[in-house]
C-alpha cells in the first residue's frame, strides 16, 4: 500500500512538474483552462451582411435601415464592445432623427425596431458561436412601451350622420352612400374604393384592397355590383 508523501517528496515533485510544464511551455493556468480559445467577435461592418443574407427579404427590408445606423456609429468595432448605454444613445438619436408625421408615436416604434434588429444580429452571432450569448447587449435594453392606438371606431350617432350627409348632400349622393356603406362593411382603405377592380364572377366576395388580393367579405348587393362594374 502505497503511503502519503512526505513534505521532502512532495517537493520534489512540484519541482519535477514545474520543470516538465516549462519544457512544453504550458503553465498551472494553461492547465485550469480547458475551454477553446473564441476567435475575435466581428465587427459590424462585417457580420451585418452575413446576416442580412441569412433573413428573408421582409425582414431584410424592415431591418436594414436600423442595421445602417449600427453600421455606421460602430462599423470597426467588434460586437461585444458595445454596452447597453450606446444602443440606448442611438436609439435616442434615431428617435430624434425619424420623420415627423400627423399620426406619429414620437419615434417610438423606430426604436422599437432598432432594438428588435440589433437583437437579430446578436442573435445570429451567438447561434454562429461568434459571441458568448452573455455578451447580447441589445437583449439587455428594453423596448419601449408601445403606446396607445390613436385610432378608434366611430361612434353609432357619429357614423349615422355620416351615412346622413352623405345621402344627402354632393353631387352624386347615391354613389356617396355606396361608398360609405361598402368601406363601412368591409373595413377597406380608401384606395380599395376609389379604384374598382375587373369584373367578377362572385358578387359576395370582395377584397379588402386596391389590387383585389386579401380577405373574401361579404358584402350588400348595392355595394357588391358597384365593386363588380363601377356603376350604380
Amino acid at each position: 500500500m502505497t503511503g502519503l508523501a512526505t513534505g521532502g517528496d512532495r517537493a520534489a515533485d512540484l519541482d519535477a512538474a514545474r520543470l516538465l510544464l516549462s519544457r512544453l511551455g504550458l503553465t498551472a493556468a494553461d492547465l485550469l483552462d480547458t475551454a477553446p480559445a473564441r476567435p475575435p467577435a466581428p465587427t459590424f461592418a462585417a457580420y451585418v451582411p452575413v446576416v442580412a443574407a441569412a433573413v428573408s427579404a421582409g425582414t431584410r427590408g424592415t431591418y436594414q435601415p436600423y442595421w445602417n445606423y449600427a453600421v455606421e456609429a460602430w462599423g470597426d468595432r467588434p460586437l461585444d464592445t458595445v454596452t447597453p448605454s450606446e444602443i440606448k444613445q442611438l436609439g435616442e438619436h434615431i428617435r430624434s432623427h425619424v420623420v415627423r408625421r400627423r399620426n406619429g408615436r414620437g419615434g417610438t416604434s423606430a426604436v422599437e425596431t432598432f432594438i428588435a434588429a440589433l437583437r437579430c444580429l446578436y442573435r445570429h452571432a451567438a447561434d454562429d458561436e461568434l459571441i458568448d450569448p452573455a455578451a447580447n447587449a441589445a437583449a439587455k435594453v428594453a423596448k419601449p412601451r408601445r403606446q396607445e392606438s390613436l385610432r378608434y371606431a366611430l361612434p353609432a350617432d357619429r357614423l349615422a350622420e355620416v351615412n346622413h350627409t352623405a345621402a344627402t348632400t354632393g353631387n352624386d349622393p347615391e354613389l356617396d352612400a355606396l361608398l360609405v356603406r361598402f368601406h363601412t362593411e368591409t373595413a377597406a382603405r380608401r384606395p380599395g374604393g376609389s379604384q374598382p377592380p375587373a369584373a367578377r364572377s362572385r358578387s359576395r366576395a370582395m377584397p379588402g384592397d386596391a389590387q383585389g388580393e386579401g380577405n373574401d367579405h361579404p358584402v350588400a348587393a348595392g355595394a357588391a355590383r358597384w365593386r363588380l362594374t363601377g356603376n350604380c
